[in-house]
């Protein structure tokens, strides 16, 4: 049975590229039935109706799998952020990365828009917490190469708050591509949606991409899923402090004797990073066990 990767999903129909091939699928009605959907970066095995037709049979096991965006199986988030027209939030970024490290995927951080401000306190931020962080203009062509080096042989989704330029970077990485280019509301500093739907693309250079909807889309309750004694784990700026606090059960946000708290207070671990943490960490509290589990 012939297998292949989901490259985009639209209205129920799945296009899975096998081979040389684009076949255009209908999922088994059991997958309803059974309450799973297939995710763009699916491995599927797929049958063969007719002429570049075909229906999805099953799905194979996933490495990882993403609310929203809906997408699976990726080796890295590439998070597009800016520091002028938007604004990115650094707390947007932290849940993305800890959001990332729960489904054992990479980040990349890239600051855009280094043509109109240099974004010195974001690079800053991410590239002393660990981060491969790389600063771009998809106007002036600045660290796109850099960029294109970061994806080389993997398979990354491209995020970020609406309007930080994550259409226009593809475009320069693939001229090709011609992806629909949003502006950005001068008086809401904020970009419209160009990006609909999750769609995986291949460059020339052998990377897989995918441009997914802006922030927005993400569901902020996903971070529940950690669980408020898990979330440590997710900042790996936090590593070298876990287990040094005075207090085994240590919560890192404002107990006495805290290692976490004093590397911050240090410059150790970015001040940012630990606000995000704190505000993480709140928000897991607000969930019992029995949800997490649940979910």
């Amino acid at each position: 049975m012939p297998t292949g990767i989901i490259f985009k999903a639209i209205s129920g129909f799945y296009y899975v590229e096998a081979g040389t091939e684009t076949i255009e699928c209908k999922a088994r009605g059991r997958f309803r039935r059974d309450n799973v959907t297939p995710l763009v970066g699916d491995r599927a095995e797929i049958s063969l109706t007719g002429e570049g037709k075909g229906v999805l049979e099953d799905i194979l096991p996933r490495r990882n799998a993403f609310v929203r965006p809906p997408i699976a199986n990726i080796d890295q988030l590439v998070i597009i952020a800016s520091a002028v027209i938007p604004v990115t939030d650094p707390f947007l970024i932290d849940r993305m990365t800890a959001i990332a490290a729960q489904n054992d995927c990479a980040c990349v951080i890239c600051v855009n828009k280094y043509d109109l401000d240099r974004g010195d306190d974001l690079y800053a931020i991410y590239k002393s917490a660990g981060f491969t962080t790389i600063r771009t203009s998809a106007e002036t062509g600045e660290g796109i190469e850099a960029l294109a080096d970061a994806i080389r042989g993997k398979v990354s989704a491209f995020t970020g708050n609406s309007g930080v330029g994550k259409s226009s970077i593809l475009n320069v990485l693939e001229p090709d591509f011609n992806i629909t280019v949003g502006d950005v509301s001068q008086k809401l500093g904020r970009g419209r949606h160009t990006t609909r739907h999750v769609e995986l693309y291949r460059l020339k250079s052998g990377a897989v991409v995918a441009d997914t909807p802006g922030f927005s889309s993400f569901d902020a309750e996903q971070m529940a899923l950690a669980g408020k004694e898990q979330l440590q784990f997710l900042f790996p700026d936090f590593e070298p402090y876990i287990g040094l606090c005075r207090f085994k059960d240590c919560a890192h946000v404002k107990e006495a004797g805290c290692a976490v708290l004093q590397a911050a207070e240090n410059g150790q671990i970015q001040k940012s990073r630990h606000a995000s943490y704190a505000r993480l960490y709140e928000q897991a509290k607000q969930h019992n066990d029995w949800e997490l589990k649940k979910t």
